[in-house]
């Protein structure tokens, strides 16, 4: 699958990039991608929720009245979780959301991924690039000259770009990422993807 290339200032290059059919034109596994999603997610959770319960509640352990003869029900200290101020029977405890994925299952989300959203006419191809000077209307500018300005757009360089990344910083919906770290939840929380040719080569083999 061949793709136009674009510059900075949203020309048309003449030239034509490819988009390895093996990456960007597989059938799309819905399921797939919702398990790296929600493993991405999950791995994100620091599990460190933590509610009191009976045995560590601030209060008297004595037997608040006799077990039989009142009348009433049988109670027992005032940590019991029945009675306002008690502890919580069940509550959480701190654990470790994370789980595993195979790894051809990740690499089929991510392909899966890049086709729903090259089926979507949202990948864009840009030539490798730069700015005289790391200011947010440079970046405001090149989002504007693709006609993406206002949506939730990731750049993928091929490597980190300083003065790229601090121009973007400031953008509302602008993320970038290296294309070694482009994961499925990246890729289908954002509107336009935009790939420079750098970082495409190195997709082209994911």
């Amino acid at each position: 699958m061949e793709v136009a290339i674009y510059n900075k200032e949203g020309q048309d290059t003449g030239r034509k990039a490819v988009l390895n059919d093996q990456v960007f034109a597989v059938e799309a596994n819905e399921h797939a991608i919702y398990l790296d999603v929600k493993q991405y997610l999950a791995d994100q959770r620091q599990g460190t929720h933590k509610s009191k319960e009976r045995s560590e509640v601030s209060g008297s352990t004595r037997k608040l009245h006799k077990q039989k003869g009142g009348g009433g029900s049988r109670i027992g200290d005032i940590n019991s979780p029945v009675l306002v101020g008690g502890g919580r029977v069940f509550g959480p405890r701190p654990r470790d959301y994370r789980f595993k994925l195979n790894r051809k299952l990740k690499q089929l989300a991510r392909r899966s991924a890049l086709t729903v959203k090259c089926q979507a006419n949202e990948i864009i191809v840009v030539e490798d690039f730069t700015f005289d000077a790391a200011k947010t209307k440079n970046f405001v500018n090149f989002a504007k000259n693709l006609k993406v300005d206002g949506k939730k757009l990731l750049l993928v360089l091929a490597e980190r770009n300083n003065v790229v990344s601090l121009s973007a910083r400031n953008v509302p919906g602008a993320h970038l990422m290296d294309a070694a770290d482009i994961n499925t939840y990246a890729i289908m929380n954002n509107n336009a993807i935009i790939l420079t040719e750098g970082s495409l080569a190195v997709i082209n083999n994911l």
